[in-house]
């Protein structure tokens, strides 16, 4: 009995050791992965408590841990209103990460906890929000009494499972919208990858003011002594750089180390090798934006950070528009731009409108042309300025066109984002249709029905 008796104590004694030592593990040194989950929840709570004014629970469950990861049902998160800022953490202990939050200018990922290496923000200028007038002059709305209209937008298989919002314009004016519970026309709702359209566009009003060109080359000066000093901003633009980038979501790859481990997200993109020639290999990248982004900063120097306010978000009543910046003051132009509903139809009216807001030039003529033509690199799929040429691919089998089966206009373009966020833009029928919500692809949701029932009835 006491050789037994030892026996256990010795292999509890090693149980013990051994569980020490798994905690100072992942204390110390957190595998990438728990990091990963992290950055994610601190960086998705903040935006949504600080910029869309949600409860910080809610978000933790609904939009972070309900969808995501199961890792992610083990992370906690701690609120700290005074400072601003969002620290997460698995079990609340490990692989901590944080975001802090800037007036105007969101929530930026700071995953080292290094709050003093993040630059400050300057005051945002707050332009007074819209409130008489017909829409996009004011907030008034003249719905369609069209009993197909509203049939549509009444059927939640038409705006699929997660809606939140949905808002369509037809010859400038609002004739529609939806609203999920919990959110209202007020309510910022994050675009992901809608965003590089945005950021695009931003890249078009500095070229309007004559301080940037699509041919730049080579973009950044660390690529100006090996191959990567043929890349132009256009080949960026057209997301055929040849640069090597990862953009798989399902495990720690490029787009989730970038987006949610390096406080420096273009430098990170920006040191990546080129696989292929400038023009020849279509690579959809978030990293690719967030270099655009950059790009465009550089050129515009002092100006950078108000610039999309001034340049774009005011000129056309985006009032509620925060687009993010990484923990250096590079805007995440891949993915963090916040908006209500009704300013992401402003956005899609005025590419649907040729750059033209009100009889003022936003964007270079043609550009917006440029934005749709076909780089040539992604047979078919995309555009020279960070738009899709079809809709969502969800439960598309491989090798399909997603819109196969759907009567859509031939000129119907679209924003697209992670989690069922569209944008579709049909200038033949002066038609933009915004479909916001939380919608994983793996429901197979399209929102290309909602899109060609509407164009049909409003034709």
């Amino acid at each position: 009995m006491r050789f037994i008796s030892k026996v256990l104590k010795w292999l509890l004694g090693l149980v013990a050791v051994a569980f020490v030592g798994a905690v100072l593990w992942l204390y110390l040194a957190p595998p990438a992965l728990i990091r990963v989950a992290a950055g994610y929840s601190a960086k998705i709570v903040c935006s949504n408590v600080f910029v869309a004014g949600r409860d910080a629970q809610r978000v933790l469950e609904l939009d972070v841990q309900a969808p995501g990861h199961p890792i992610l049902k083990f992370i906690d998160v701690d609120v700290d209103r005074e400072r601003k800022t969002v620290t997460a953490g698995l079990l609340g202990v490990f692989g901590r990460s944080m975001a802090v939050a800037h007036d105007g200018f969101g929530c930026a990922t700071v995953a080292d906890g290094d709050l003093d290496a993040v630059p400050p923000m300057p005051a945002p200028n707050t332009a007074a929000p819209l409130t008489t007038g017909i829409w996009p002059d004011g907030i008034a709305v003249d719905p369609s009494q069209d009993p197909e209209v509203v049939k549509i937008l009444d059927d939640p298989a038409m705006t699929g499972p997660g809606m939140r919002a949905v808002v369509v314009v037809k010859n400038g004016r609002i004739v529609g919208e939806r609203y999920g519970e919990g959110f209202t026309l007020k309510t910022p709702l994050l675009g992901w990858s809608m965003t590089k359209s945005v950021n695009a566009a931003i890249v078009g009003t500095a070229i309007q003011a004559g301080r940037l060109s699509l041919d730049k080359a080579p973009v950044f000066p660390s690529w100006a002594e090996d191959s990567r000093r043929a890349i132009k901003v256009a080949d960026l633009m057209a997301m055929s750089s040849g640069l090597e980038f990862n953009e798989d979501y399902g495990d720690v790859t490029d787009v989730t180390r970038m987006l949610y481990l390096e406080p420096d997200m273009a430098g990170f993109a920006e040191d990546k090798p080129a696989v292929a020639a400038p023009g020849t290999l279509f690579n959809y990248s978030s990293g690719t934006a967030v270099m655009l982004a950059r790009a465009w900063q550089d050129a515009l120097g002092a100006d950078a950070l108000a610039w999309p306010r001034n340049a774009l978000f005011e000129p056309i009543g985006m009032t509620s528009a925060v687009i993010e910046t990484d923990a250096r003051g590079t805007f995440v132009g891949s993915s963090y731009l916040y908006a209500t509903a009704r300013d992401w139809a402003r956005f899609g009216l005025l590419i649907e409108q040729g750059g033209v807001w009100r009889d003022t030039r936003i964007l270079p003529a043609g550009f917006v042309d440029t934005m749709r033509a076909e780089a040539a690199a992604s047979k078919g799929e995309y555009g020279q300025g960070q738009v899709w040429l079809h809709g969502p691919e969800a439960g598309t089998p491989p090798g399909e066109d997603p819109d196969k089966g759907f009567d859509l206009p031939e000129d119907a373009f679209w924003f697209l984002g992670h989690d069922g966020q569209s944008t579709a833009v049909i200038p033949s029928q002066r038609l933009v249709v915004v479909r916001l919500g939380l919608t994983p692809s793996k429901l197979g949701y399209k929102p290309q029905a909602l899109v060609a029932a509407l164009a049909k009835a409003l034709q």
